[in-house]
């Protein structure tokens, strides 16, 4: 399963990790990804990946 957030489309980016000497490998970004129990608007709930920037901005609505 990939990790990507379901609301927002945020995914795994890649990059490079470089040390004090500039030695270059890759590295990736990981969002914090959690599933948690969502309220959708026509009030089923349903198990979803949202981040962890989603659920703090207030786009998704726990189901308790």
């Amino acid at each position: 399963m990939a990790r990507r957030c379901e609301i927002c489309g945020k995914q795994t980016v890649f990059g490079k990790r470089i040390s004090h000497a500039h030695n270059v490998s890759s590295r990736k970004f990981c969002p914090n990804i959690q599933r948690v129990k969502v309220r959708l608007p026509n009030g089923q709930i349903k198990r979803m990946k949202v981040c962890t920037k989603c659920l703090k901005a207030g786009k998704v609505e726990k189901a308790v």
